[in-house]
């Protein structure tokens, strides 16, 4: 049973099909049975027309920021709606949205990052035979370092900060167009932005909390950057 916030995506191929509906209603059709009878909430539809071999495309794009924005679930009804190409797919996991396809619910973002658990295994392998090297090299009578502390290196910590930045820079480049549409409102002071996110249940860089003055000030100087 579906639970929690959802954004919808639908593709159809060809114009035609995008302007008869020609598949679309089936799609949505398709969503709205797999979420009912849940507690959830579908905060936005998104309607691509374009070709399955093409990797650009805008409303994707604006599903998935959608997606960031709500914390929300991207939806599909099929699978292939959103590529053929497993690489492109492979593109959602760095996106960093969770998705859910309703032919195949067990297809999501966890399956599609078989890689970097292979990645992940790979390097636990590594670790074990470094620690075996490094148990054998004490057996023989090495002396092996005394200091058990870590060191950051500068150029560490500031790949670290650089890090933390760009995914500030991120999450300020998904809230411009919010910002700007509550701005254009008439809303223009910190308290009145930071009380139309609250409205809007967009929630915090944390997700923790309401919107505060202060918040939203760190947010438009990231905006300034982004």
């Amino acid at each position: 049973m579906a639970q929690g916030l959802f954004v919808a995506y639908y593709r159809v191929s060809t114009e035609d099909q995008g302007r008869s509906g020609l598949g679309l209603e089936a799609q949505r059709a398709s969503v709205h049975r797999f979420l009912s009878g849940g507690d959830w909430t579908l905060v936005g539809e998104f309607t691509e027309v374009e070709s399955g071999r093409k990797n650009d495309r805008p409303m994707l794009e604006q599903a998935l920021r959608a997606c960031r924005v709500h914390r929300a679930t991207l939806v599909i009804s099929k699978l292939d709606r959103l590529s053929r190409d497993a690489h492109f797919l492979f593109g959602l996991e760095k996106a960093g949205v969770e998705f859910v396809a309703v032919d195949n619910p067990h297809a999501n973002r966890l399956t599609i990052g078989i890689m970097a658990v292979i990645a992940d295994e790979e390097r636990r392998v590594i670790s074990e035979r470094t620690k075996a090297a490094l148990g054998a090299a004490k057996e023989r009578g090495r002396k092996l370092g005394g200091f058990r502390g870590t060191i950051i290196a500068p150029e560490t910590r500031e790949k670290a900060l650089r890090a933390k930045k760009a995914k500030a820079d991120g999450r300020a480049s998904d809230l411009a167009p919010v910002v700007e549409e509550v701005m254009a409102s008439g809303l223009s002071s910190l308290r009145e932005i930071a009380a139309a996110l609250n409205e809007r249940g967009i929630p915090t860089a944390t997700g923790r909390g309401a919107w505060q003055a202060t918040q939203v000030r760190r947010l438009m100087d990231a905006m300034t950057r982004a």
